[in-house]
């Protein structure tokens, strides 16, 4: 059937039509429990294509679902028929309307364009949920999605004006209509069925902010107006699809305030946050310590209350920002006022995080969505809560609540066993349960997300049977084939089949890498994404992070964190992806991962694609040819130390110099035809510590550190290494560098050969060029005889310093993961610091000279997920470096901006931060780049407005009178 509904799509779809493995595998899935397998993905270019699939799709009985960012936490953006993505054509934002107040937007605008739309004209639309970087208005109109500023703006349903939906006709066919209030452009059948039923609808539903659960057909009521666009907020795409959108704009306060009031547990906040109503805060959210990684800026206790304000000016905001801190102060712990928007925007990041971090429990355990956002009436919060917890603990479950306390609503997600049948059993018990205390409690058993599959087989619970039949015939009416996301809302799917989980292996698969944080599971560790798509944001965050510059590069599902974790989910399932490793298309969805490790860090739930993808490329290519590029680049190491022991750097600088030469060169390297290759230094880092005599000259007689000369410092950029051996031993320290034997470690430096029978020589090395070119076998190889030459480093607890970022997070992260049963790999990747860090520990009171310039440039990402860059910016600070650095990724990201095919996107993420970072400061700025690769990409980048990094070793190196590159 499949081929048959393509070919017929083809040939009246103007937009694009991919039945593919990638497309389908790609949104098998939203954020909830749930998997379905769609036939495939319509991407329609305007109201013209959706009649068409509409049509194509009801003469052969296929259905149809509307998608906008997929991040839907009750299943409904999920489906076996075809899925309309609104994302990629009918995304735009036609008209925003200052005057009255109202923007019109296309289905697949994502939130923040529009609010970046209206804010020049201090307006802004007024829900915002925490997706808000990413989900999309259709999405939010399917759902009625609210946000935390609903106590002062509503929900979705009270900021929409009229919306354009194509609907079915009585003749069988499709039209776009655009609905707003009284009956015009409604289906027959439907006023006499309202004015059949005025006595249900009037009495059958639950009085309180955030009743989102079922049809709201008591906008239908003559009293309410007849209100047929905002009867269809969150009807789910089950009557209709949206096509365009009328929206109130609200006005945004000048300037913004931030309380943030903590207190005992989160009963106690729960109890206090209805009686701030009356103050008129714009936010009230609240959230439990369980849920927060970094408790620094926040004010003592387990659970805070987070209460924004607003005013025309930044006094008149924190005026009643201070009102709300003394109405509170009977019940808190302790308070904080924020003012500055930086310090706000890092406490919000904590909060909208809450739905990621929330999938974990403390001690790892996993949690899921299902019962995310209850609501009751605010005032009956606190018993709410307190019988909620009473019910967790008969079903021998765990959560921890947070979300919009002042609307009532709570999200929490649970850690239910999804994968065994017992488990299944009790999420079953559980929800009815639960379903049963909402509605005792007069609550909506939804309050945002809609019921999706997840909710709606509860629904008679919450409105009886009589209120649940008119639902079924209000379907009917608008769909009377069962065309429009069939299994939602009516005649619903049970809310324990179709669980993503029941397609994964139950068995542990055989993986290289340790994943300790997933109890050494690869299925676990793929099943950390349960897609709340923090990776598909647009723009890079603001703030410094990093994820996903792929996806921002090419702005394709298939390129973000969440897609290729999708691939692999289905790869795993092997049901859509049926070829396991040797899969192509999630090699291809993988090739233009840069592994930059930003998602470690800034994906809430900790998915490491970098990780993922060496060990996809090591089965894939496992007993096969590899590409060319692991053989030039992920040999990287091996290659220079040819270089270096034949003496011939000069003459490999002379050939790669030669155009046609290196042409042919890079042809057989797999190397992109744009690159130029980096020079080769004629004397390496290790060769002139040699000469100039080594750990003799030392100079310092402090604590001893041991300089990794890693690959790039030691063969590509050596006055880095001896830029930090001038400012190391003028702090005092005295500095080594690790064996090429295997030596025992006296208190007077390394000395005599262990074992002169199996002594070895050789250099450390990290493993990096092998494990993101997933050769872990070699990688494996080269740490295990690193560890060997480092045993009396290690045996001595010496810290190692490691100039190059990269090659530092390699050894914190991929060594013990690599070697996780030789407790040495643990000890050595704990003794890593940075050049900065170790100033910092081991030097505390040395004083770096004062350069007293600005900077620009860029924090490495790897830096940024893995090691922090806390100390290099107090390091700066120290040093008058004043500013700050970008975020994102360069580009290069090691051998990724090096490998044909891959220089554009590379060039696309140098253009996204760093280069505009650069080209906007003067010749006085002092352009700062630790990363080799980050160096690379300036230097290869001065057409378009790079210019020469350096790192933060060479610039202090240089203040103590050094000049650049000459030996000490």
């Amino acid at each position: 059937m499949a081929e048959g509904v393509e070919k017929a799509l083809r040939r009246v779809v103007r937009g694009d039509v991919d039945f593919s493995v990638t497309a389908r595998a790609l949104t098998t899935m939203d954020a909830s429990n749930y998997r379905r397998v769609p036939l495939g993905v319509v991407s329609p270019r305007d109201a013209d294509d959706v009649v068409a699939v509409l049509a194509v799709c009801r003469v052969r009985g296929v259905a149809v679902v509307a998608r906008g960012g997929g991040t839907s936490i009750a299943g409904q953006a999920t489906g076996t028929g075809v899925v309309l993505d609104f994302t990629r054509y009918m995304n735009r934002i036609v008209d925003v309307d200052a005057e009255s107040r109202t923007a019109v937007v296309q289905p697949g605008v994502v939130l923040d364009r529009l609010q970046e739309a209206a804010a020049p004209h201090g307006l802004r639309f007024g829900p915002d949920p925490s997706t808000h970087s990413r989900c999309t208005l259709g999405g939010m109109i399917g759902n009625n999605s609210c946000g935390s500023h609903s106590v002062a703006w509503g929900t979705t349903a009270d900021n929409v004006r009229e919306l354009s939906v194509v609907r079915r006709e009585p003749d069988g066919g499709f039209r776009e209509r655009v609905l707003g209030r009284g009956w015009e452009g409604a289906p027959t059948g439907l006023r006499p069925l309202v004015e059949g039923d005025l006595a249900l609808l009037r009495t059958g539903f639950p009085d309180l902010p955030r009743r989102i659960s079922g049809y709201a057909a008591d906008a239908l009521l003559p009293e309410n107006g007849v209100d047929l666009a905002r009867f269809l907020c969150g009807t789910e795409g089950t009557l209709g699809i949206v096509t365009e959108a009328a929206v109130r704009l609200v006005e945004a306060p000048r300037a913004r305030a931030l309380a943030v009031l903590a207190y005992a547990d989160e009963s106690a906040a729960a109890e206090a946050a209805a009686g701030l109503l009356p103050l008129g805060p714009l936010t009230v959210e609240g959230m439990a310590a369980d849920l927060v990684r970094d408790r620094s800026g926040l004010p003592k206790g387990d659970a805070w209350l987070f209460v924004e304000t607003g005013g025309e000016s930044a006094a008149e905001a924190r005026a009643r920002a201070e009102v709300i801190v003394r109405a509170a102060a009977d019940g808190t712990t302790d308070s904080l006022i924020v003012d500055d928007p930086a310090g706000q925007r890092a406490l919000w990041r904590v909060r909208e995080d809450a739905s990621g971090t929330a999938t974990r429990m403390p001690d790892g355990t996993e949690a899921w969505p299902g019962w995310e956002d209850c609501a009751v009436p605010p005032a009956r919060l606190g018993p709410y809560l307190r019988d909620f917890r009473g019910l967790l603990a008969e079903h021998g479950l765990r959560g921890t609540p947070y979300g919009h306390f002042g609307d009532g609503c709570i999200h929490v997600r649970i850690d239910f066993d999804l994968l065994g049948d017992a488990g299944v059993r009790r999420f079953r018990r559980f929800s009815e349960d639960l379903a049963g205390l909402v509605v005792a409690h007069g609550g909506s058993l939804s309050g945002e997300h809609g019921d999706g599959q997840a909710r709606a087989e509860l629904l008679p619970k919450m409105y009886g049977p009589d209120m649940v039949r008119l639902f079924e015939r209000i379907k009917d009416v608008w769909d009377p084939d069962g065309l429009l996301n069939p299994g939602m809302l009516v005649r619903p799917h049970r809310l324990d089949e179709n669980l993503r989980f029941a397609v994964l292996p139950r068995e542990p698969v055989d993986v290289e890498f340790g994943y300790p944080h997933d109890g050494g599971d690869f299925s676990a560790a793929v099943r950390r994404c349960v897609g709340v798509a923090k990776c598909r944001t647009e723009k890079a965050p603001a703030g410094g992070g990093v994820m996903c510059p792929s996806f921002r590069a090419t702005g394709d599902e298939t390129h973000s964190t969440r897609g290729r974790a999708r691939l692999l989910h289905e790869m795993l399932a092997g049901e859509v992806v049926t070829d396991g490793w040797r899969s192509t298309e999630v090699r291809d969805a993988l090739d233009l991962c840069l592994s930059c490790k930003g998602c470690r860090s800034d994906c809430p739930v900790g998915v490491d694609m970098a990780t993922y993808k060496a060990e996809f490329l090591h089965h894939h290519y496992e007993g096969r040819r590899r590409p060319a590029a692991h053989y030039s680049m992920g040999w990287l190491p091996r290659w220079l130390r040819v270089v270096a022991r034949t003496r011939s750097a000069a003459l490999v600088n002379s050939l790669a110099g030669v155009g046609p030469l290196a042409a042919i060169g890079k042809w057989l390297g797999g190397i992109a035809a744009e690159r130029r290759i980096p020079r080769v230094a004629t004397e390496t880092f290790s060769t002139w510590w040699g000469r100039r005599g080594g750990e003799a000259r030392s100079g310092g007689d402090g604590p001893r550190v041991v300089l990794w000369p890693d690959t790039f410092t030691d063969h590509l950029a050596p006055q880095v290494g001896r830029a930090a051996v001038r400012v190391l031993e003028e702090a005092g320290l005295s500095v080594a560098l690790p064996p090429t034997r295997v030596l025992t470690y006296a208190p007077d430096g390394f000395s005599a050969v262990a074992d002169t029978l199996t002594a070895r020589r050789g250099r450390v090395c990290c493993g990096l060029t092998y494990v993101s070119t997933g050769q872990l076998d070699r990688a494996r190889a080269v740490l295990r005889r690193t560890l060997d030459l480092m045993r009396p480093v290690v045996d001595a607890g010496l810290p190692v310093v490691v100039l190059e970022p990269s090659c530092a997070a390699a050894l914190r992260t991929d060594l013990p993961e690599l070697l996780p049963d030789d407790p040495r790999a643990r000890r050595l990747a704990d003794s890593v610091l940075t050049f900065a860090q170790a100033l910092e520990r081991l030097a505390p009171h040395w004083d770096p000279p004062r350069v007293d310039r600005p900077v620009a440039g860029q924090t490495h990402c790897h830096q940024h997920a893995v090691l922090g860059d806390a100390a290099e910016r107090r390091l700066r600070e120290k040093a008058g470096l004043a500013g700050e650095l970008s975020g994102g990724c360069c580009g290069l990201a090691g051998n990724f901006g090096f490998e044909d095919g891959h220089y554009d996107v590379s060039v696309a993420c140098a253009e996204e931060q760093l280069l505009p970072a650069v080209r906007a400061v003067g010749e006085e700025t002092v352009i700062l780049a630790d990363g080799f690769s980050c160096r690379t990409q300036l230097e290869q980048s001065a057409g378009r407005g790079g210019r020469p990094g350096r790192h933060l070793a060479e610039v202090l190196a240089e203040a103590l009178g050094e000049v650049r590159g000459v030996t000490p």
